[in-house]
């Protein structure tokens, strides 16, 4: 059983990952262009204007598994931003100040800075180029 989940753990992090970074990106959606029930931000109001720019660019590389740890990792830290600058200001705990999708976000990109892509990632499709040993003027 644990071999069996073992061979699937990549694939369900490359799920995960894909969720995780279609809903990251829906929020920047919605904030930027006013769509999904949400009012259009004016362009440079700080700090939700430029907090929607970095959800709709980093959900995409999350999505796509493109650059992963770097966009989670961007993503991560402005959803710790928002929580503890805009969230804690209306009360302490996630419940009272409405902070649950930032507090989520936060971990959740964070867990992927630290696992990577997982399987289906636009990282992976690239062929790497194969290395070649330095000569030293001995044969091989």
């Amino acid at each position: 059983m644990i071999t069996y989940l073992d061979r699937a753990r990549p694939y369900t992090l490359g799920l995960f990952r894909i969720v995780i970074g279609s809903l990251f990106t829906c929020h920047g959606v919605a904030s930027l262009f006013g769509v999904l029930g949400r009012d259009t931000l004016r362009a440079g109001t700080w700090p939700g204007w430029y907090a929607a720019v970095i959800q709709l660019a980093a959900g995409l590389l999350v999505t796509l598994g493109l650059g992963t740890r770097t966009a989670a990792f961007l993503g991560s830290g402005s959803m710790a931003f928002a929580y503890f600058d805009v969230h804690q200001r209306v009360g302490l705990l996630p419940m009272e100040n409405g902070g649950e999708p930032a507090a989520l976000f936060c971990w959740t990109l964070l867990l992927l800075t630290f696992t990577g892509p997982g399987a289906f990632a636009v990282t992976h499709t690239r062929q790497p180029v194969p290395q070649q040993e330095p000569h030293l003027g001995v044969p091989v």
